[in-house]
Formats: C-alpha cells, sequence, structure tokens
C-alpha cells in the first residue's frame, strides 16, 4: 500500500513531478510533464551531514593515542580504546536494515534531521566524558544517529537522479570521502594538539547546526510507502551481530576462553538462523532477498564489506606507528594522509561521470588492487628507520585508488533498484559496508594484541607507556613489528574485493558487448 505526500521542499516550494508522485519516478523512467527542479541542491545539503560523519570516523583514528592517554593511562592493552570506534560502529551497524525502511515509510527527510539531531546532541556528550565508558556510551549515541541518516542519502540520490545520472551523483558522494579523508585527520590533529581530544566532538555542534537548516531548506518531501517492520529480525540481527562483535574484540583479552568462541559461534549460528527467517517472511521481510538476484547488487555488497574491513582496519596499527613508534604529533601524522585524500577527492568525481559510459570493472578492479598494494606498501615500510616522506608514497596511490572505489561501488549497488526499494537497498548497502567495518576494527585489534605479545614478550616492562608518548627505544622494534604485520590483513581483505568485482555484469543501459 502506498501513502501519497505532497513533494516539496523543507520551505515549502513545490517540487513538479507530472506523474504526482515524488522525484523517485526518475528511477524507473517515467515520463514527465512538468520542469523538474535540480536535485543537486539537496544532495549538496546531505553530504554535509554525511561528511560530518565521516570526518568523525577518521578524526577519532588520530586521536585515539591521546584518548588513551587522558582516560585509560594504566593498561597495556590496546582493546579497551579501540571500542571507542567499535562502540560507533556497532550502533551505526545494527539498526541500519531497518532505519532504511523508515525513510520509506515517513520520507528520507524527516529521518534524516531526526538522526542529524541526535548525533550533533551525542557529539556534544562525547565532549564532555570525563571516563573512557561514558565517551563509548555517547559514541554508541552518536552511531545511531549516523545510522538514521547514511541510508537517507543513497535514498535521495536513488530517487532523484536518473539511472543514467546517478555515477556523477555518486561521484560527489566519493569525493565526500576522500576530503573527509583529509579533513577528518588535519582537523584532528590540530584539535588534539592544540585544544585537546575533546574537541574532535564539539566541533560537530556548528557544522551539524549549519547541516540541519540546509537540510530543512533544500531536501524535498520524497513519496512515502508504508511498510511493516519486521522486529523479529531486527532482534535476530542485533544479536547475532553483538555475540560475533563482543566475541573478536575481546578474544584476547580473555585467552581466547572456550565462552568467547562460543559466543562467536553462537552470533554466527544466530545470523543464519536471521537469514532463513527472512527467507520465510513472506510479507514485509527486514532484509528482501530479491534483491540479491541482481547480481551487481550482490557483488557490490561483497565488495563494500571488504572496503569498509580495510579502511577501518588500517587506520589503527597505522596512527600508533605514526605517534608511538616514530614520535610524531596527531597533526604530523594527518598531514602523511594528504596526497590520498587530495587525489581521492579530485578524481572521484571523473571516476563518476566516467562510469555513467563503461563497464563498472573498468574502474573497481583497478582501485581496489592499487589500494590493497598500497597497504602492503605500508606494512613493507613500516620500519623504525624508514625516512618519514616515503609513507607519501602509498597515500598518493591509495588515493587514486578509492576514486575508484566508494562511488562506483555504490553507484552500481544501486543502479538498478526500484525507488519504493531505494531504502531497504540503501539500508542493505550501509549495513554490509558498517558490517565489515565492524569486524575490521574488531579483527585489527585483536591481531594487533596477539601480534604485539609475539614480538614484544617483554612489553609488560613498559607499563602503560603504550597510550602516553613515543616507546622507549628498546620496544620499538618490536612494536613496528607488530604494527607492519598487523597491516597486511587489510590488504589481503580487499583483494578477495578485487576477485568479487570481476563476477560483476555490465550495466543493462550500456547495452550487451
Amino acid at each position: 500500500m502506498t501513502e501519497h505526500t505532497t513533494p516539496s521542499t523543507g520551505s515549502g516550494t513545490a517540487l513538479n513531478t507530472g506523474s504526482g508522485t515524488a522525484s523517485g519516478a526518475l528511477g524507473t523512467g517515467t515520463n514527465r510533464t512538468h520542469v523538474q527542479r535540480s536535485p543537486w541542491p539537496a544532495l549538496w545539503a546531505l553530504v554535509i551531514g554525511f561528511f560530518m560523519i565521516l570526518v568523525d570516523t577518521t578524526i577519532v583514528s588520530v586521536a585515539n593515542p591521546a584518548i588513551k592517554a587522558a582516560l585509560d593511562p594504566d593498561t597495556e592493552n590496546l582493546d579497551n580504546v579501540v571500542w571507542v570506534t567499535s562502540a560507533y560502529l556497532l550502533a551505526y551497524a545494527v539498526p541500519l536494515l531497518i532505519t532504511g525502511r523508515l525513510g520509506d515509510r515517513f520520507g528520507p527527510k524527516k529521518i534524516y534531521l531526526i538522526g542529524l539531531a541526535i548525533f550533533t546532541l551525542a557529539s556534544l556528550g562525547c565532549g564532555l566524558s570525563s571516563t573512557l565508558t561514558m565517551l563509548i556510551v555517547f559514541r554508541a549515541v552518536q552511531g545511531f544517529g549516523a545510522s538514521l541518516m547514511t541510508p537517507q542519502t543513497m535514498a535521495v540520490i536513488t530517487r532523484t537522479f536518473p539511472p543514467t545520472q546517478r555515477g556523477a551523483a555518486m561521484g560527489l558522494w566519493g569525493a565526500t570521502s576522500g576530503v573527509a579523508m583529509l579533513v577528518g585527520p588535519l582537523a584532528g590533529g590540530l584539535l588534539v594538539d592544540g585544544l585537546g581530544w575533546e574537541w574532535i566532538f564539539f566541533v560537530n555542534l556548528p557544522v551539524g547546526v549549519i547541516g540541519f537548516v540546509l537540510a530543512w531548506m533544500l531536501v524535498p518531501n520524497l513519496e512515502t510507502h508504508r511498510h511493516r517492520f519486521d522486529m523479529v529480525g531486527v532482534f535476530l540481527s542485533a544479536l547475532g551481530l553483538f555475540l560475533v562483535v563482543f566475541g573478536l574484540q575481546e578474544g584476547e583479552h580473555y585467552d581466547w576462553a572456550p565462552w568467547v568462541w562460543a559466543m562467536i559461534i553462537g552470533g554466527v549460528l544466530v545470523i543464519a538462523l536471521f537469514l532463513w527467517q527472512q527467507s520465510r517472511t513472506k510479507s514485509e521481510p527486514l532484509v528482501p532477498l530479491e534483491l540479491f538476484r541482481d547480481r551487481n547488487f550482490s557483488v557490490a555488497n561483497i565488495g563494500i564489506a571488504t572496503v569498509g574491513f580495510a579502511v577501518t582496519a588500517m587506520s589503527l596499527p597505522m596512527m600508533f606507528f605514526y605517534q608511538l613508534a616514530r614520535g610524531l604529533t596527531p597533526t604530523q601524522s594527518a598531514l602523511l594522509l594528504i596526497p590520498m585524500a587530495v587525489i581521492a577527492g579530485v578524481l572521484s568525481p571523473v571516476a563518476g561521470r566516467v562510469l555513467d559510459r563503461v563497464d563498472p570493472r573498468l574502474l573497481l578492479v583497478p582501485g581496489l588492487l592499487l589500494s590493497a598494494i598500497a597497504i602492503f606498501w605500508y606494512s613493507a615500510l613500516m620500519h623504525p628507520d624508514t625516512e618519514i616522506w616515503m609513507f607519501l608514497l602509498p597515500s598518493a596511490l591509495m588515493g587514486v585508488g578509492q576514486a575508484g572505489m566508494w562511488g562506483p561501488l555504490a553507484t552500481t549497488a544501486t543502479r538498478n533498484l526500484q525507488p519504493r526499494q531505494a531504502g531497504a537497498g540503501s539500508g542493505i548497502y550501509n549495513t554490509t559496508r558498517t558490517i565489515g567495518s565492524v569486524l575490521g576494527s574488531a579483527a585489527i585489534a585483536a591481531l594487533m594484541q596477539g601480534r604485539l605479545e609475539a614480538n614484544l614478550p617483554g612489553a609488560g616492562d613498559a607499563g602503560g607507556e603504550f597510550g602516553s608518548g613515543q616507546l622507549p627505544d628498546f620496544v620499538v622494534a618490536g612494536f613496528s613489528d607488530a604494527m607492519s604485520q598487523s597491516m597486511l590483513l587489510p590488504g589481503i581483505v580487499l583483494v578477495v574485493g578485487v576477485i568479487a568485482v570481476l563476477f560483476m555484469q555490465r550495466p543493462a543501459h550500456l547495452g550487451k558487448r
């Protein structure tokens, strides 16, 4: 059953569509008899909030050593501070399946604005946190706000841009990632060095207010669709994800006790039960499995899971190496990411325009492969005597690769979605990406701790110095080796992504070979 609303901007200006529906009709090729308002201003308004989400993730990766020194100085384990990222990602991932549907049901604009308000207020709570536990709780609230926002950005693109122009729109979406990779670490470094780690969260307040006003004014109220919400599916997916992620995250801390393995195996079984329940749900499953009949949608989800895993996993050992093994400040560490961010930001819109005319594999295969090579290059350079400027080289190569990853994967996943499937499809896609990020965060924390214990059996003599500045000389070599070995994991996972995208099909609008 479809519930129609009058398509209008937040300021009350009518959006003419000719068919009486919202601009989601663009995705189905419906003929339009009235002049259509350009969808670009709405996309720019939404990009501000999306940009803030991405900046917040990269800012925190730079600030992790400072946060550990301030709120968790008495332990040498790294897995405690990793929960600042993991709690955010877990709270982000679990609701995504239903928040996409909420956008379909109540309108992407309304859900986006609610999420932006929650995210902004939670940022204030993060900045005021006086304990690590308090910070982790507010980061989880932030993650929930982000989960309300993210599917709506992709849904609006899918519903307001015709399939032949979505590549350019997704190119802007991808360029946002590249710019955020630059602004986040740089802003994080400057704020941590100058004002303290709290200000990486306080900076969200003015950005959130500006983003809210612009989205309210420029984003149209699109057609809504009545949905039933599969609460059994929500419970099973949340339980399964929590069991798997908590087990991976805390396994090393508890010496991989039998109960930890039981949690992980139990989580996998619950996820399997969730998928079976979805296949048996006839009315309104949380995950419409028929979407996966589109091979490109299925493969793009595999690809984005590997990208989410790799990008999240690589940042932690990299920043700990720069700051603890080489003694760089957060700002200096962030400056080493400038080539990556600038090149990705410049090339992503170009890749988006090219994607509308070529087979996506022509961009995705080299993009993912170059990114994997860059990570292996980083690993090879992570030694105490490597010249610091040499880390700019894999950073530049990573920028080229990332331009061929984010936008092309998102465009390929959503190109064939019908308007009423936009929320569900974007929710699934973003859930897959965030699950990859959660697993990457948990796996890299466990691997880093394991490699540290293998390379530094006497590291306990250093006490809590893992979070309080440059390490003593006698542990720098072993610590560097541990970080270098940990970097291999995200590179290997990206290679899996390269293999996956080889199985994509040539899009229908390009015709058959």
